[in-house]
């Protein structure tokens, strides 16, 4: 009977836990579109039990909050507008995430393990004083999270007693939450004043008739091996006839054959499409932690059979590993 009660008594409290938990959500989005790695964010949030709220900051941003206020799982959307946020500058988020967390109490704060988010997170740990958990890809209880450590090779569980808990979720880790079926309350919330760090200038967009890399279905990408930015049109016909994304290694990259936005990997975007090509790419496990999570992976080691090799494999040069 003594153990039975006690098997009570711990179910309330862990129920009791659950209904104060609460989890922001720091949308990432470019004022008309939310991007993807917010819903996977979601879902984790989900995972941790209690209200899901998502905070959405811009410059004019009521389309995406109405978009938020659709998804499954979100309770609450609050929303700040000022011209501050143009750029999205952590220095100038990091004071609105703080307030927020102060008025409504967040027991977890996140967002997408993006270039976004890895900015904004540590920022606001360390205003907190608390020691952020980055790039999860697991969610064991609300305290206890599984990230990789040696560029993937090896899973480290972690876990978290700060008072709040401050994380950034790996997006190909999470099923993306479903964009219909919600029915969030939508708030405003009065931006604090701005802090005058830093001051955006401007933004230069590559525009491409392509998938965007980070949620391509197929995923082409170069290394060190093509030599030269001119070979990299040789993935570029190859991309357009598989309505694929085009991506590099960080050898490329530094080799000035392509820009960094397409970098793949640790240090770059973090991808898990369909099919994964790579030409040109010895395989660094650096790369590897970027597109482990690809379902099929195809690799091409030299450029000039890549043609014939796509049809009818060479066995000195082509493989089909496991992923």
């Amino acid at each position: 009977m003594l153990r039975a009660a006690a098997a009570r008594g711990v179910r309330r409290a862990a129920s009791l836990l659950h209904r104060f938990q609460s989890t922001l959500v720091i949308a990432e989005h470019n004022n008309e579109t939310l991007t993807p790695i917010t819903l996977n964010a979601v879902t984790a949030a989900k995972r941790l039990g209690g209200e899901v709220s998502c905070l959405v900051a811009g410059t004019s941003c009521d389309k995406v909050a109405q978009e938020l206020s659709k998804v499954q799982g979100v309770a609450k959307v609050l929303v700040a507008q000022h011209d501050v946020y143009k750029g999205f500058l952590a220095e100038e988020l990091t004071p609105l995430v703080l307030e927020t967390q102060k008025q409504f109490k967040y027991t977890h704060i996140c967002a997408g393990a993006s270039a976004f988010g890895k900015n904004l997170i540590p920022r606001v740990a360390a205003k907190l004083d608390v020691a952020p958990v980055s790039d999860i890809i697991e969610i064991k209880s609300p305290n206890t999270f599984v990230r990789t450590i040696y560029a993937g090779n090896v899973l480290c569980t972690v876990q978290c007693d700060e008072a709040v808990k401050v994380f950034s979720v790996r997006g190909t880790s999470f099923e993306a939450a479903p964009t219909s079926g919600g029915s969030a309350s939508v708030e405003k919330v009065t931006p604090p004043p701005p802090v005058g760090l830093s001051e955006w200038i401007e933004q230069k967009l590559s525009k491409s008739d392509r998938p965007e890399l980070t949620s391509a279905r197929v995923v082409v990408s170069g290394g060190r091996g093509l030599k030269s930015g001119e070979n990299f049109k040789l993935l570029y016909d190859l991309a357009d006839q598989l309505n694929a994304a085009v991506g590099a290694s960080r050898a490329a990259v530094d080799a000035g054959f392509v820009p960094n936005d397409m970098q793949v990997g640790q240090t770059g975007k973090i991808v898990a499409p369909e099919l994964y090509i790579a030409v040109g790419i010895s395989g660094a496990i650096q790369h590897l932690a970027g597109m482990k999570d690809s379902k099929c992976c195809y690799d091409c080691h030299f450029v000039s059979c890549l043609k014939t090799c796509l049809t009818e494999p060479c066995k000195n040069c082509c493989t089909k590993p496991e992923v």
